[in-house]
């Protein structure tokens, strides 16, 4: 006979949690219970607060790319000492999240969000006061700690509220919303350098920062107590041990650390490729930049469609095969010239474009392997990702020739390794072999 089951509400957050009377509390409370439909201002707040969050991964570097050069000239360095704060950045935000995801899964989301928020903000202050290129890149590193866990946390807190084909919906819809900081962060960021000093991006950033930390008190926390980690803080670390000995959890890391590394080579390449080759301009090579952003906003708002119907891993699948025959193709054009402009243009939108069905349904099966380590499943997906990101980029500027070459094949290559990790998932669980805790909902 089954268990009866009652629903309690807290007044304060919305939060809802169901009893069992012969168990005790569930392992998963909700945010509205089947049976009361979300309240839509409170599914839109947390949505615009989850969306704030993730953006720290993109607004952090876009935003003062366009001051580079204003900066090597006031800190008296040359190009590629002052790009050094990129990858300081990205160092920082790869290695940091293997540090939060056992923090969240033992004490919870939000306060390690709020002690994230306020590194970021130190970082961002420090980086405006900078006197040299080498205090700034040491900044940038504790601002890219910081800022990972908004990212990595932010993704564990939708396993928290979601799981299956409506943690993928979710996470389309927060890659979308995110998507728009990279559209608008260059032109802002170049405003702000137009009317005052670049160290004035910095000081927005620390606002940005500020604002983010005060709206985080209106999201409730979505690890209850219940479900969060009883062993010892320096143990929760063997976990990633474990973590890497699962197949079917490298699979899904690998599929989108991989394509993370295409598109960090798609970020170093096209410059030199559209401005230097082809000699398209500064504001043309913006706009075809935002076609490829606009592609996968796109592809993001098609898989939230479909995934419901056809399944996170069809749709992944569907997206690597895409992938890497626009891969094939831009590496072919690269290598003959075939095309010219479009030959090189056409091809990476449709790669870029993957990202809808690839980055999502390859998060969410990765999170829905260990839910019970969601923080920490979270920050290794991300390690891996900007890993890879790092790898991709470095691979572009070593084989540097002067020439679209290097990029098409190092796109080529991490898109075949994404397609590889793909083929070897098998089958997802059936849902009886499923956690039957009832998933978190707005």
């Amino acid at each position: 006979m089954a268990p009866s089951r009652c629903t309690t509400t807290c007044p304060a957050c919305g939060l809802r949690t169901r009893t069992d009377a012969t168990s005790g509390p569930a392992p998963r409370p909700s945010l509205g219970a089947a049976e009361a439909p979300p309240q839509a201002p409170q599914r839109v707040l947390v949505l615009a607060i989850l969306s704030m969050l993730m953006a720290f991964a993109s607004i952090s570097t876009d935003l003062y790319l366009p001051a580079l050069p204003a900066m090597g000239h006031a800190l008296h360095a040359g190009v590629g000492t002052i790009e050094y704060t990129i990858t300081g950045y990205l160092i920082g935000f790869s290695i940091g999240q293997l540090f939060w995801g056992p923090v969240a899964d033992r004490y919870g989301r939000r306060r390690p969000v709020a002690l994230g928020l306020v590194l970021f903000i130190l970082g961002s202050v420090g980086c405006a006061m900078s006197l040299s290129a080498a205090t700034m890149t040491a900044w940038r590193v504790v601002q890219a700690i910081g800022a990972c866990a908004s990212v990595v946390l932010a993704r564990a807190m939708v396993r928290d509220l979601y799981e299956g084909p409506r943690a993928a919906r979710m996470l389309s819809t927060l890659i979308t919303v995110m998507a728009i900081a990279p559209l608008v962060g260059p032109s802002v960021g170049g405003l702000i350098l137009r009317l005052a000093s670049w160290r004035w991006i910095f000081w927005t950033l620390a606002g940005v920062g500020l604002l983010t930390l005060a709206a985080l008190q209106r999201l409730p926390e979505t690890l209850p107590r219940q479900r969060r980690s009883s062993e010892p803080f320096h143990l929760a670390f063997r976990h990633y041990g474990a973590l890497l000995k699962d197949r079917r959890l490298l699979a899904y890391a690998g599929a989108g650390g991989f394509f993370y590394g295409g598109v960090y080579a798609y970020i170093a390449g096209t410059p030199f490729a559209f401005i230097a080759d082809y000699h398209v301009s500064p504001q043309r090579y913006g706009l075809l930049f935002a076609a490829g952003i606009l592609g996968l906003m796109l592809t993001n708002q098609i898989n939230g469609r479909l995934v419901g119907r056809l399944g996170s891993d069809r749709l992944l699948h569907a997206g690597a095969n895409g992938a890497a025959l626009a891969a094939l193709w831009l590496a072919v054009d690269a290598w003959t010239g075939w095309g010219g402009l479009t030959g090189l243009a056409l091809p990476l939108f449709l790669f870029v474009s993957a990202n809808g069905f690839i980055v999502a349904n390859s998060l969410v099966g990765a999170l829905g392997s260990f839910a019970q380590h969601a923080g920490a499943v979270s920050a290794l997906v991300g390690c891996i990702q900007y890993g890879c990101g790092i790898l991709g980029s470095a691979l572009v500027g070593l084989f540097a020739d002067g020439t679209p070459w290097p990029m098409g094949w190092v796109i080529a290559l991490f898109s075949l390794g994404t397609l590889l990790c793909v083929r070897r998932l098998r089958p997802a669980p059936s849902p009886s072999n499923r956690s039957s805790a009832a998933p978190m909902s707005l």
